[in-house]
């Protein structure tokens, strides 16, 4: 059992923290909203993770996870302290540190004996010498700085925390590597390997291994372009090429985008540090340039179909998250959508699971929003839908085709079958595949 303090209650640091108690550490929380602190401390989880309340009001419950605005008495009473604190994307792109240095800067002056303090947050590289030279300027006492960066899903984390595919431990204290050895052993039992290396290989890793997926994300996607345009069926050429084991089926679904916390934020940052240092990422550089363009293809096909001028024009909208499971919509395609359609004059009613509240705070009543997904097709000129819950899969056809007034739906996310759209007498726009029904 460890004695863990985790500053900073957002995704990352909620999610370990509360991961750590589960494997039956005694861990403290540290936030400065006190109102967030006040309603963890009564089991209310802030944010929406698949399986994370469960876990969550069981530690609680247990009086493994606890809650704190008081950094003095949680750096105290741990041995090993997690920096889990948001690291936002500067007016550049590159991370803005200010946080975490912040914090580091304040450990300096708390810690009165050896700790390991821990970046959890997804840092640049070089960030742990720049934490380490803030501590070292306040401290009296001997302290290690590792970098442990977190390979979490959203709509996943709770698994992919307890049951990792690797775990990474960036740092030269011997002391340190043995302490988090004895951390994740209860993580790690299933064979999965713990990685000891440098600081900054540790940093770079998580950069590298986000900006590599967002790479196969965006080459597919251009591919699902270049098949519109001849008239290949991307499903088929996916197929084709997730068969070879050097490829995999993975992250090779087409779509309008990709969006998030970490793939827009981490690639930026990793081409931001690359220009700091005189080096430029060609690849990751197009990435980030085709993922923008990619987010509203949507509103071109719109624009195909009904005109350049879409006033007047209605539209119901399935999905505002990034993603499914999570109520997350930083740059979520949605918002790109929502605000060049507004722009042409349209109108829209949106409906999503967990997101809409996020929607509302983020801009307001720009548009509709209603609670249950039918209600947004009332009187639609077509359906929209930017994000692939699991209950748009498999929907009721006759309802919709009822609801909408034409029968049309433009899919970003293909989760319906070509052939599926045909027999219902809907009009199918999707991603790198032919148009369905189009006269």
């Amino acid at each position: 059992m460890k004695k863990i303090a985790v500053i900073g209650t957002g995704y990352v640091g909620l999610v370990s923290g509360t991961c750590f108690a589960e494997t039956g550490n005694d861990v403290v929380c540290v936030d400065i909203d006190e109102k967030k602190v006040e309603k963890m401390r009564k089991g209310i989880v802030p944010i929406y993770e698949p399986h994370l309340d469960v876990v969550f009001e069981r530690n609680i419950k247990q009086n493994r996870l606890r809650f704190t605005t008081n950094l003095e008495e949680a750096v105290e009473f741990a041995e090993i302290i997690f920096l889990a604190l948001p690291t936002p994307p500067g007016e550049d792109g590159s991370a803005d540190l200010s946080y975490v240095l912040d914090v580091a800067d304040k450990l300096g002056k708390l810690i009165k004996e050896y700790k390991v303090i821990v970046d959890k947050s997804t840092v640049p590289v070089g960030t742990a010498e720049k934490v380490e030279k803030a501590i070292a300027a306040n401290a009296t006492v001997d302290f290690a700085v590792v970098s442990n960066p977190e390979f979490l899903r959203e709509g996943f984390a709770i698994d992919d925390f307890l049951n990792p595919d690797r775990v990474v431990v960036g740092t030269s204290d011997e002391r340190a590597v043995k302490i988090m050895d004895e951390l994740y052993k209860p993580f790690i039992r299933d064979g999965h390997p713990l990685i000891i290396m440098d600081e900054k290989s540790a940093e770079l890793t998580k950069y590298a291994a986000n900006a590599f997926l967002a790479t196969k994300i965006t080459f597919m996607n251009e591919i699902a372009n270049f098949c519109e345009k001849v008239g290949a069926d991307v499903d088929c050429v996916r197929q084709g090429i997730g068969s070879d084991s050097r490829i995999g089926h993975k992250f090779l679904y087409p779509g309008i985008g990709f969006g998030g916390s970490c793939f827009p934020k981490d690639v930026s940052a990793l081409l931001k540090s690359g220009q700091a240092v005189g080096y430029k990422f060609e690849i990751i550089d197009s990435v980030l340039k085709v993922n923008e363009k990619q987010k509203v293809t949507m509103v071109q096909k719109i624009k195909d179909q009904f005109g350049d001028d879409l006033s007047g024009r209605h539209f119901a909208l399935w999905g505002l998250a990034f993603k499914p499971d999570t109520d997350d919509i930083r740059e979520a395609s949605a918002l790109y959508i929502i605000k060049d359609l507004i722009a042409l004059g349209a109108a829209i009613t949106a409906y999503d699971p967990e997101a809409m509240k996020n929607v509302k705070a983020e801009i307001g009543d720009k548009i509709n929003y209603v609670e249950n997904q039918y209600d947004a097709l009332a009187n639609a000129d077509a359906l929209l839908v930017a994000t692939e819950w699991g209950a748009f899969k498999n929907p009721d056809f006759n309802r919709m085709k009822l609801a909408l007034k034409n029968h049309i739906i433009f899919d970003g996310r293909n989760i319906y079958e070509l052939n599926q759209m045909k027999q219902n007498g809907i009009q199918y726009h999707s991603v790198g595949r032919q148009i369905v029904g189009k006269v």
